[in-house]
């Protein structure tokens, strides 16, 4: 990136008419939003397979993950067996910083119950959950079979509870769990955006591959918020 990379200079007259028209635009935007949201609230949903996975008091139901709550959020975090923390997914990691107690906190008011399910055995996972100080349940599915396998993870899938019978009513993957990713829709309100090459940007914006400064000197990012012990 070069000095000159930087937005063009405007008055405030003309600054104040380029934001309005853009507002027009994101007022757009979110009632589109609005409607795919009101098109997934009329999806069906499907009967879950009964299914057992593994959590702090052993194995359990699906149904018993609810926690009493009517639904649940489930993100499946991709597991490297026997891996060091440093390995683990930095991508999977950089999607559950924000998933703090305030935040499930807010979901549980609204009947919400959020989880993390890992294909990892419990003692690793949950020895990575507390390395990085997070207090989330986790729960294995190393022995689930295939009703809970993804591509490894990176999933998110919601369920809803009918006494002890368990629905899926939607899931997504890719971009579509960017919503556990509130620092790339910061990142989108800023002048150089997320800076990586798929975005549409001016010549000589500061780009790089996607997802590829979500690790820093070895490890994911957030955890030198953790240690400061070098990567061997």
């Amino acid at each position: 990136m070069t000095e000159s990379a930087v937005p063009t200079i405007a008055s405030r007259d003309e600054w104040e008419r380029a934001r309005a028209e853009l507002l027009i635009r994101e007022k757009a935007h979110t009632r589109a939003g609005d409607e795919l949201a009101a098109a997934r609230r009329r999806l069906p949903m499907t009967l879950m397979d009964s299914v057992m996975v593994v959590g702090a008091d052993g194995p359990v139901p699906l149904y018993k993950v609810f926690e009493g709550r009517r639904m649940l959020m489930v993100y499946h975090f991709m597991w490297n067996k026997g891996a060091p923390h440093h390995q683990q997914c930095e991508g999977c990691t950089h999607s559950q910083v924000a998933m703090n107690s305030a935040i499930r906190a807010y979901l549980s008011e609204r009947d919400v119950h959020y989880v993390v399910f890992s294909s990892g055995p419990l003692n690793e996972i949950v020895a990575y959950r507390d390395f990085m100080g997070w207090t989330t349940p986790w729960y294995s599915t190393a022995d689930s079979g295939v009703a809970l396998a993804t591509r490894n993870g990176g999933d998110l899938r919601c369920y809803l509870r009918v006494g002890d019978e368990v629905f899926q009513t939607y899931e997504t993957k890719w971009r579509g769990i960017e919503a556990t990713l509130p620092s790339l829709q910061l990142l989108d309100l800023t002048p150089y955006g997320r800076q990586e090459t798929w975005e549409d940007s001016p010549a000589e914006w500061p780009q790089d591959q996607a997802g590829s400064w979500w690790r820093r000197d070895g490890r994911p990012v957030a955890q030198w918020g953790r240690t400061n012990d070098p990567v061997e």
